[in-house]
């Protein structure tokens, strides 16, 4: 089973909630045991999980991604976007969790983000759930 979900970004670099999204996919599955893999098809944006009860962390995530690749650098890439190129391969493509008794086995805190860092822009995310 494979769903394709739409997220609109509305920042340059930004991290959006999708844990919602993703929980009601793995609803609609109705898979009671499996896995949840969540996949980011493009270059510049990536798919992580991390703490969702605090807005701070993912301000502290963006803040220190871009001190650790500036927008403006030495870049060969043309197209003005080489860091978040690079952000997108230090964050990942995709993330993997695990369903239990039809529940994302998150932690307490953990949230799932779409992490944006070339917007705004028009996204997509590849949800495969397999049953097992």
């Amino acid at each position: 089973m494979i769903w394709e979900l739409n997220i609109n970004t509305k920042k340059r670099n930004e991290l959006v909630d999708i844990t919602n999204k993703i929980e009601s996919v793995v609803k609609e599955a109705k898979v009671k045991e499996g896995i949840c893999i969540v996949y980011c098809p493009h270059t510049t944006a990536a798919i992580t999980i991390n703490e969702g009860a605090d807005p701070d962390v993912k301000e502290d995530i963006l803040e220190q991604l871009s001190k650790m690749v500036p927008e403006e650098g030495s870049y060969k890439h043309s197209e003005g976007n080489s860091d978040a190129h690079i952000k997108s391969s230090l964050v990942g493509a995709s993330e993997t969790i695990i369903i239990k008794e039809g529940k994302l086995m998150l932690g307490r805190w953990q949230s799932i983000y779409f992490a944006e860092f070339d917007g705004p822009r028009k996204r997509e995310v590849i949800v495969k759930i397999i049953s097992g």
